[in-house]
């Protein structure tokens, strides 16, 4: 029975426990001791049992438990914008299974296009219930975390762990690397040395102790860890390197095989700072500062600029900050910016036209198209233009978020009469409709939506419905025309009008050649 009881209990709490954080996580913490189960006199058996008789221990060694307060509150109520500002309901999540939403969110394409990717970011950053099932580990708030460092974006992640008081090991981890990586560490340090229960790591109370400036202590702690055992030499040699560089004057610092950002920052502290271009996107903001060199920092902001990581006037900001002095890649996207900027100022409907086409065709082809249409499209709307800078105009304020405006405000082009239907939601039997843009116009003029999502959705399962719809509609940028109007039509079905606007918007003008 005690056995029995035992696997019951180990079982449960396997089934409890969160799915596998981002492979890059620190290893700073470790999971706290499980409590154990006294094992019952006469529980050890020496003879044969049938076998159809349920199994029972065959040693005397005290079984791992895992055991949780059943009143503890979960932390996948924790949001940083409420429902109302969001305006998704609070029963967002209530009747889904958490294990189904949790699968659903680490499965989302982070590099899609922007009105998706704020759909997903609406729908994590929402205060809302949790799901029935949810306990207090947090299984849905960790996988919303791990969504937001796969995109890159550390201040909503770092925003969020902050709200909800990160005293596990599981949310410590990410709210240890996050500081590491936003150069916040110093409160993570101290909550660590304040709550031993969140079971630092050697290397973290390392680090922590030197951060403070008690090397001594630091020290001491490496030496004890290393002759305990409780910390490989791969990691004990970094460690040394950073506490006293000069010990290894002349040599170079270990890499880990596995790069974490502990050890990216303390290799950065020793002065052998790595490049974050093969590294995780989140990795990317240490690039951002203004000790980094400004090729990498474009290149950095470009790489977070495609997931939504950072605003768009981080990246313009540094496209204009001084003037190219090579040319090629980073340079040329740099070179034709500056160019529409000074364009702009001239009032040359050719100049502008051909600098704002030229910016167009270097920015594309990284995927940055946002610059312009975040940071140009207020000027862009009443400079005077040529018939073909015109056109590209409409079609970069039609992916702006006054898209619908603009369609009424603006002179038609030629051949654009399916963008401004999209843009008002109606695409009439009038309205000519190329072959490749049929799927879209479908849902406008046929739509088609999915009744079992729909129905998802008035039984409380509203985010599950719209993260299965995010992937519908991605399996049809991915080429599958009836995902395409399916996915379309069923977030008009949902009531998400302006997202499928966007979609279809943003899908067209960036698919055209």
């Amino acid at each position: 029975m005690a056995a029995s009881a035992a696997t019951a209990q180990q079982d449960g709490a396997e089934d409890m426990r969160p799915l596998s954080a981002i492979d890059w996580l620190s290893e700073s913490v470790r999971e706290p001791a499980p409590a154990a189960l006294a094992p019952l006199p006469g529980s050890r058996s020496t003879r044969v049992p049938p076998p159809d008789e349920d199994p029972v221990t065959d040693s005397a060694t005290i079984p791992d438990v895992s055991v949780r307060p059943l009143d503890a509150p979960s932390a996948d109520r924790v949001g940083l914008m409420s429902a109302a500002t969001t305006g998704l309901p609070a029963t967002l999540w209530a009747g889904s299974e958490t294990g189904t939403l949790v699968d659903l969110l680490l499965a989302e394409r982070v590099e899609t296009l922007a009105p998706l990717r704020e759909l997903l970011m609406r729908l994590i950053l929402t205060e809302a219930d949790p799901p029935a099932d949810a306990g207090p580990e947090g299984r849905l708030f960790l996988a919303r975390i791990d969504t937001l460092l796969d995109i890159g974006a550390l201040d909503p992640a770092l925003a969020m762990l902050e709200a909800a008081d990160p005293d596990s090991p599981a949310l410590f981890r990410r709210w240890f690397d996050v500081a590491l990586l936003t150069g916040t560490e110093r409160r993570a340090c101290q909550v660590m040395q304040a709550k031993p229960g969140i079971a630092p790591t050697p290397a973290a109370r390392v680090f922590c102790l030197a951060r403070a400036g008690d090397w001594s202590a630091a020290a001491l702690t490496l030496n004890t860890a290393e002759a305990l055992g409780d910390i490989d030499a791969e990691t004990a040699d970094l460690l040394a390197w950073f506490l006293d560089p000069e010990l290894f004057e002349g040599a170079a610092p270990p890499r880990p095989e596995r790069i974490t950002p502990l050890v990216f920052r303390m290799r950065e502290a020793v002065g052998e700072a790595m490049g974050t271009a093969a590294l995780p996107r989140a990795f990317a903001h240490s690039d951002l500062r203004d000790t980094v060199g400004w090729k990498s920092q474009i290149e950095a902001a470009e790489r977070l600029l495609r997931t939504g990581a950072i605003p768009e006037t981080v990246l313009l900001r540094l496209y204009t900050q001084r003037v190219p002095s090579a040319s090629g890649g980073v340079w040329e996207r740099a070179r034709a910016v500056q160019r529409l900027e000074s364009a702009l100022t001239t009032g040359d409907a050719a100049a502008t036209s051909e600098a704002l086409i030229a910016a167009w065709e270097q920015l594309r082809d990284v995927g940055t198209q946002a610059v312009l249409v975040d940071g140009f499209a207020d000027r862009l709307a009443t400079a005077e233009l040529t018939p073909r800078g015109a056109d590209l105009r409409y079609r970069l304020l039609m992916l702006t978020p006054a898209y619908e405006a603009h369609a009424l405000d603006l002179d038609l082009p030629p051949d654009q009469a399916l963008l401004a239907a999209l843009a008002r939601g109606q695409v009439g039997a009038d309205i000519p409709v190329p072959r490749t843009a049929r799927p879209v116009a479908a849902a406008f003029r046929d739509p088609q939506p999915d009744a079992t999502l729909v129905a998802m959705a008035q039984d409380d399962r509203l985010g599950e419905a719209i993260l299965r719809t995010i992937a519908t509609v991605q399996q049809g940028l991915d080429g599958d025309p009836v995902a395409m109007t399916e996915g379309l039509s069923t977030l008009r079905a949902l009531g998400l009008e302006d997202t499928a606007r966007r979609t279809a918007l943003y899908q067209l003008i960036l698919s055209a050649p």
